[in-house]
C-alpha cells in the first residue's frame, strides 16, 4: 500500500521530470563532488566550462542540480562507482541514487514492476502508469494539480531510466527484461542500510 511520508509531509514531488539518468553528466558531476570543489569552482564547471556539454547555461544548470540533489543522498562509495565504474556499475549506482532521490520512481518499481514479475506479465503499459499515478493521487491529493504535461514527462523519464537501467527492453516495446544487482552496487546498498532501495531495485531477481 503507498502511504504519505507523515514525517515529511509529502512522499512524492515532481523534480524527477528534469532528467533521466544522465550518465555522461552524472560522471562528471560525481568527479566534481569527489574532488570537494568551491561554489566557484562548480560553477567554473558547469557554467563556464560546460562539461555537461548543454546548449543553454539555465539546461545545465537544471540538469547538474538535480543530479547533484541526488548523489548527495549517497555516500562517496558510490559516487565513485559513477565516476569510475563501467556503463553497468554506473548505471546501476545512478539508479540507486536517482530511487532514494524519488520515491516516485522507486515506488513504480516496487509496487507495479514487481507486480508484473509475480503475476509473470512481461509488459508494462500505459494504463500501469495511469493506475499508479491515480493511486499515489489518493494518497497525496497534491499529486492532481500536475498538469497534463507534467504527468507525461514523468512517464517518460521513469519509463527512460528503466530502459536505460535495462528492465525495459527500449521504451517502444515496454518489454520487461531481468536484472539483477551487480555486486558492487548491492554491496555499497547493504553496507549502507539502503533497504528501501534495495528492495525497489531486486523486483527482478
Amino acid at each position: 500500500m503507498i502511504k504519505a511520508d507523515i514525517q515529511n509531509k509529502t512522499r512524492y514531488n515532481a523534480q524527477i521530470v528534469a532528467g533521466s539518468l544522465m550518465l555522461p553528466e552524472s560522471r562528471h558531476v560525481a568527479r566534481l563532488l569527489l574532488k570537494n570543489v568551491s561554489p566557484e569552482q562548480w560553477n567554473e564547471a558547469i557554467i563556464d566550462k560546460n562539461i555537461l556539454q548543454k546548449r543553454s547555461p539555465a539546461t545545465a544548470i537544471r540538469q547538474a542540480r538535480l543530479i547533484r540533489k541526488r548523489l548527495e543522498l549517497m555516500k562517496p562509495a558510490l559516487w565513485k562507482l559513477v565516476a569510475e565504474g563501467n556503463k553497468d556499475v554506473a548505471t546501476q549506482a545512478l539508479l540507486a541514487a536517482a530511487v532514494k532521490h524519488s520515491c516516485l520512481l522507486g515506488d513504480f518499481l516496487y509496487h507495479v514492476v514487481r507486480e508484473r514479475w509475480k503475476t509473470f506479465e512481461r509488459h508494462l503499459t500505459n494504463t500501469d502508469w495511469n493506475r499508479f499515478i491515480e493511486t499515489c493521487s489518493q494518497a497525496e491529493p497534491q499529486i492532481l494539480e500536475w498538469s497534463e504535461s507534467t504527468r507525461a514527462k514523468l512517464k517518460q523519464v521513469v519509463f527512460r531510466i528503466l530502459a536505460e537501467a535495462r528492465y525495459l527492453e527500449s521504451t517502444r516495446s515496454l518489454k520487461l527484461q531481468p536484472v539483477a544487482i551487480i555486486p558492487e552496487v548491492k554491496n555499497y546498498l547493504i553496507k549502507n542500510s539502503e533497504d528501501y532501495v534495495l528492495k525497489c531495485m531486486k523486483v527482478a531477481e
